[in-house]
């Protein structure tokens, strides 16, 4: 008898369940069903809105949200995150997940972008725990934060330098990109440290802390 076609949303959630070890993260059944909705939040809208690249189930869990939750274990409780362009809301819908104590800003410069965040903010039940700012980041106060997260912010190394100027309160980072980004923090003259995504050749998470180095291992 022929084995029964998973539908997307299993697909997605077999391979959470299967690759979050490689991740180091623990996902409970709660935050896999939260995750399973914003997974179909997602591709209803992408095609209309271009949130992320066409990509499998699987590839959406470790690419994006497995990805996204690598920077679980560098925030502290009831910690407050500003996130710059947030898109399809990664890395900071993931995060507020798997996190109640988590409290977040997101900054989404497109006007239909910032609809879909609002929507799926809303129907994961987060309303009370992150609100949407729908304008460019260099354009508003930057909101009081204990860490900014960015992920897919466009120009991402050429904005750096006004995005941390604009974040100059904030006092821990966390970037997630290529070696393009690890050259621009370097020029920068910024202490960071650099660790590397699972189950991806060139991609990291940059933690950059104002003023000291950090000594923390992987």
């Amino acid at each position: 008898m022929a084995e029964r076609k998973l539908s997307p949303r299993e697909e997605f959630d077999k391979a959470l369940a299967e690759r979050a070890d490689a991740f180091g993260v623990r996902l409970d059944g709660e935050t896999r069903a939260r995750l399973g909705e914003y997974f179909e939040l997602v591709a209803a809208w992408s095609p209309r809105l271009h949130l992320v690249a066409p990509c499998v189930p699987s590839e959406f869990a470790t690419r994006h949200v497995l990805e996204s939750m690598l920077a679980l274990r560098f925030l502290e409780e009831g910690a407050t995150i500003v996130d710059v362009g947030s898109g399809a809301g990664l890395p900071v819908i993931p995060l507020l997940a798997a996190r109640a104590d988590l409290k977040a800003v997101l900054v989404e410069a497109s006007q239909k972008k910032s609809v879909f965040l609002r929507e799926a903010l809303s129907r994961l039940g987060m309303r009370e725990a992150a609100g949407v700012v729908s304008e460019r980041f260099e354009k508003i106060e930057p909101p009081a934060a204990d860490y900014l997260t960015c992920r897919a912010l466009e120009r991402f190394t050429e904005v750096l330098p006004a995005l941390l100027s604009w974040s100059s309160r904030v006092p821990t980072l966390l970037l997630f990109g290529g070696e393009g980004l690890r050259e621009k923090l370097e020029l920068l003259r910024l202490p960071f440290e650099a660790f590397h995504v699972p189950e991806s050749e060139r991609r990291f998470l940059f933690i950059v802390k104002r003023g000291e180095l950090l000594v923390e291992q992987w």
